[in-house]
Order: C-alpha cells, then structure tokens, then sequence
C-alpha cells in the first residue's frame, strides 16, 4: 500500500485535478485562477519506478482521459469521475492523520486505473510533473515541467540547508574569553542570543566566502555578486531577526551596503536567485544556468485550486517568490553554524542559508 505525507500526496491530487479540468489555469497576485488565461492540456507523462511510460491523453470534447502504457491502450476514465477522485482527495488532505505518512486507498486504486505506480513519478530534477499544452497565441504544444507546492499541511521549503549553503564571515574585535563565553550560550533562543551578542560585542562582521565552491560558482551565473548580496541578506536576518525575504530585501535597498547607483537592484536581484533555485539551482550540483523546471510552478491552494506561474508570466512569478518567503534556521549542530571558531589568528562565523515558503 502506498503512504505518503500531504505534500506527496498533494502531487497526487494536482494530477487528478488537472486532466478532470482537462486545462491549467494561471494564477494571478493572489494565488487565485485567472478565467481569462489557461492552458488546454493535451496529455500529462510520467515515467514510472518500474520503467512504464504513461502517458494521460486528455478528450475535453468527450470528457474523457485515455491512458497508454508504453504505446499500449489503457483504461478510458471520465473527467467528472476523476474530479470526483481529487475533491475525495482534497477532504483527506484537509482532515487530521495519525502519522506524517498515510495511505488513501480509494486514491491508490484511482492512480492504479491510470497506470501510476508511485505518488511521484520518477525525477532527477525539479520537475514534479510534465504536461504537453496548448498554447493558443502561439499554436505550439510545448512539453512544460513544473514543480508543484502545495498549500495544504507543512509548508514546503525552496532552498533547503545543508552545509554547502553556509557563509563565512570574519569577525573583528572579539577577545578569547568572548568567544568562548558567546559559543557557551544555550537555550532554545541560542541563536538569537549568540547573534545579538557577535553584533554588539564585535568591531565588525565581514564577508569572506561562501562555503562550498560548486555553490559560489552556480551564483556567478545569476550575478557576480550575488554571492555578496546573499551574505548581506544573512547578517539583516540574525543580527536584526528579520525573516520574510521582501522585508529583508526592503533593508538592503534602505542600507544599500554594497552601494549600488540605482534603486530596486538588490530586489532584482533576489528575485532571479529565488527564481533560480524554484526551477534549477541546486547548492551542490553544478549548474549550467537552465531552467528544469521550464513550465514553472503549480501551487495547490488550501481552497482546492491548482494553479500556475507560468514562465511566460515571469514577472507574476517572481513576486510571488518574493512574497511568499522567509528566511529559516535550520540545526546548528547538522548545518555547522552559529559558533565562532579560529583559523590562524582570525575568528570565523558560519550563517546559514535556508528560504522556506
């Protein structure tokens, strides 16, 4: 039997949403479907575990979704039954669960009708879903990958922390006795506390270096500074204990501490690095500066809707990015930050860089 946590099945449920409407609606600043633009879909593909390739032929004029299992005829299942699947679905989603990971077996027997083995399909990148639209202002039928979010359980996160995504800073000032009495602090407040006490206690807190190579050069792509502008986003974050990511952004542009001659470039610029990461940009994996993810996203909204941003509305997609993050601190012990430590003569600061919607 299949189990899996709401985001998981969340995947699930987007699939059955979208052949039963049998189009994907693009969203607009609200997270809310937009009946003046979507996309027919023509079929969605998944290649299965085992091997299987599936693919979902959508008929809107019969209501209807064909399914192929490598080049052979499946099962012919109706739209409405299959909205009648997702709304099931979304109840489930919606109610308590004794466990972070359940099974639905009326789902499950659902999936199995359409030859999908596995609540997600198999993937090495970002894409969660492929699915061949229609796009009536060009006549093309381009195959898009999206990543889905969902809304709906423990929000998701867009960058998550590892090792490779700490920055390393020098400190200035700070004696032996105060480095050894800031690194003793504990509580479930310790990082606030240590931070509080680095600022105010130091001389200074200077960029040095981000961590990982692979991570600082797949920044160079995006921006040759980018690897300064993120470290500056971080010491807003812990020193002033700012976390939505617009709100940091705003800081900088106020600050401007890497003296940019125009206005609204530190927000540009976050915005192409949160976009990055949605639909390509991993840490520790070398990037060639491509989108996997090419569609963009499907957001699963609490209220049922499974909507897009679209690549082709950029711009809509970066605010919501932009807009929707904050900035998260993950283990201190598992992440190797927050403590200060020697090289040589020099002090050195680990930060932390985790975004969770």
């Amino acid at each position: 039997m299949l189990t899996g946590n709401k985001g998981e099945w969340s995947e699930v449920y987007t699939l059955l949403k979208l052949l039963g409407d049998g189009k994907l609606y693009a969203a607009d600043g609200n997270l809310d479907p937009r009946d003046d633009l979507y996309f027919p879909i023509i079929k969605v593909i998944r290649d299965e575990p085992s091997g299987n390739h599936v693919e979902l032929l959508v008929d809107n004029d019969a209501k209807t979704v064909q399914a192929t299992i490598n080049g052979k005829r499946g099962a012919t299942v109706s739209q409405d039954d299959l909205l009648d699947e997702a709304r099931f679905l979304l109840g489930e989603l919606k109610g308590p669960h004794d466990s972070a990971a359940f099974p639905i077996e009326r789902t499950e027997y659902a999936m199995v009708s359409l030859g999908c083995e596995k609540l997600k399909a198999a993937s090495t990148d970002k894409t969660d879903i492929t699915v061949q639209l229609h796009d009536s202002q060009t006549g093309f039928d381009p195959f898009c990958g999206f990543s889905i979010k969902s809304e709906i359980g423990n929000a998701s996160t867009l960058l998550n922390a590892t090792r490779a995504t700490n920055f390393v800073y020098k400190v200035n000032g700070l004696s032996q006795n105060d480095i050894d009495s800031i690194n003793a602090i504990e509580g479930s407040k310790k990082i606030l506390d240590r931070m509080n006490a680095i600022f105010s206690q130091s001389r200074s807190v200077q960029f040095q270096r981000v961590n990982n190579d692979i991570f600082a050069e797949n920044l160079m792509f995006i921006d040759s500074r980018m690897d300064e502008i993120l470290a500056e986003a971080l010491i807003i974050h812990y020193r002033d204990n700012i976390k939505r990511v617009a709100d940091v952004v705003g800081v900088l542009e106020e600050d401007n501490p890497l003296g940019f001659p125009v206005e609204g470039l530190y927000r540009y610029k976050v915005k192409k690095f949160l976009v990055a990461v949605a639909l390509g940009f991993q840490p520790s994996k070398r990037w060639d500066g491509r989108d996997e993810a090419n569609g963009g996203y499907i957001i699963v909204t609490t209220s049922g809707d499974a909507v897009a941003y679209h690549t082709y509305n950029r711009d809509l997609f970066e605010d919501y990015l932009l807009d929707s993050t904050h900035f998260e601190r993950g283990s201190t012990s598992r992440h190797d930050f927050a403590s200060l430590y020697s090289s040589g003569k020099t002090t050195l600061l680990n930060l932390n860089l985790q975004i969770r919607f």
